[in-house]
């Protein structure tokens, strides 16, 4: 089958926040059909990768089948949290859309349907 690389958005959403210096990223497929995708590409070493230089520690990955999503915690990502971090984004409000700029491959099958 013929893949074609898009960018996340195009078959999914996303939401996120922190808890602490942690960011949680909520990643849910537009259609039941992509979920296989988003178990397949979006690994904890695609995504550690994705977010390389913002999260420092460890990514772990929650499989959420009943809802086609995946949560995601980028650990050691906001700077200590929001009462003291210096970043910009001290609560992880942008690594919900950060996400979504991810690429992937996919099979073209898929996005025709």
């Amino acid at each position: 089958m013929a893949k074609r690389r898009i960018r996340l958005i195009e078959i999914a959403h996303a939401r996120s926040g922190d808890k602490g210096d942690a960011g949680n990223v909520g990643v849910i497929a537009r259609d039941e059909r992509f979920y296989p995708v988003l178990i397949e590409q979006l690994t904890v070493d695609t995504v550690k990768k994705h977010f390389e230089g913002i999260c420092h520690g460890t990514v772990e990955r929650y499989e959420l089948p009943n809802l086609g999503a995946l949560n995601f915690i980028l650990n050691n990502t906001l700077g200590g949290g929001g009462t003291v971090s210096l970043k910009q984004d001290a609560q992880g409000k942008t690594l919900g859309a950060a996400m979504l700029r991810m690429e992937i491959e996919v099979d073209e099958s898929l996005l025709d349907g």
